[in-house]
């Protein structure tokens, strides 16, 4: 924990560190939970920033926590508890967690991104300029940038460990997974999809296109996992300001992202300390979507 009160980086040394991401540290419990522990670390083109975004794990885990209710009756997930006091002891000594940790079941996680596109931009634009279709999806000519695609797309990606995400095909997904799990990914993914962006919309955000990940439980089932619908991992875009035919101003990473593409910064760690303006333009950002989406102030 650093002196401005943001949490880069944990060290909980009565539990395993099972992985520590880009912005997730994740901790064996015991043989059946992990800890996630969501820090105020901030990547870009793969390279985590020397500079965290305060609160923001916090308000990553308000965010996750929302969804996982609000789906709920679509999904089963892994969340166990986000209310620090029903805690184990081991990890309750640690004040720095509170407000950003997921006690959640352990699971046996598929290698895949299940990804939703609804509108056409990032990857999925680059992909429609040059070929015409987006991950093999042929869609009509003459759309724009982030035009509203005619339907929702399932767009999975492989899970890369170092680099960019790779995108695939459905053939090559249920190679994967397998054909039954590939269906019930496919159809759970566009389900969730469906109710979170209806329900965003009423609040004034477009969810352009996200990603989930899922895992088994103990049983055998399937369930969501990881983080939900957050600005990490979704395009979240305003209803009021939403026009088509060019980039849209965001409510995620995408801010900062446009500020690293102006400078003379080759994309490879190390990657350059970034402004306190850009950090608390950031962090101004990932509350007005959580306020937005919740209605609520973080606590």
């Amino acid at each position: 924990m650093s002196a401005s009160g943001t949490v880069s980086e944990t060290n909980i040394g009565t539990l395993q560190l099972v992985h520590r991401g880009k912005v997730r540290d994740v901790y064996a419990v015991d043989a059946q939970r992990f800890l996630l522990v969501a820090t105020d670390r901030i990547s870009a083109f793969d390279c985590i920033m020397p500079s965290p975004v305060p609160d923001k794990g916090a308000i990553l885990t308000a965010i996750s926590a929302f969804w996982f209710e609000f789906l709920s009756d679509v999904t089963p997930n892994h969340v166990i508890t986000t209310n620090f006091d029903e805690m184990p002891d081991e990890i309750r000594a640690h004040e720095e967690l509170r407000g950003r940790s997921t006690l959640v079941k352990k699971t046996t996680v598929f290698p895949v991104e299940c990804v939703v596109r609804g509108y056409l931009e990032g990857s999925g634009w680059k992909d429609y300029l040059a070929t015409g279709a987006v991950c093999g999806h042929v869609l009509p000519a003459g759309l724009t940038q982030c035009a509203k695609l005619p339907e929702p797309l399932f767009t999975p990606a492989t899970k890369a460990a170092e680099g960019h995400d790779e995108n695939i095909d459905e053939t090559e997904f249920a190679r994967i997974v397998g054909a039954d799990a590939a269906a019930r990914l496919k159809s759970i993914s566009l389900a969730v999809y469906s109710k979170a962006s209806e329900y965003a919309r009423s609040r004034g955000i477009i969810i352009a296109d996200t990603k989930f990940e899922f895992g088994t439980d103990s049983d055998g089932n399937i369930i969501l996992i990881d983080e939900v619908l957050t600005p990490d991992s979704s395009r979240f875009w305003s209803v009021e300001t939403y026009e088509p035919g060019h980039a849209q101003p965001s409510f995620d990473k995408q801010f900062l992202r446009e500020y690293l593409e102006s400078l003379d910064w080759n994309k490879q760690p190390p990657a350059p300390e970034l402004p306190a303006k850009i950090v608390d333009a950031t962090r101004e950002r990932y509350l007005a979507a959580y306020r937005l989406l919740t209605g609520r102030e973080l606590s």
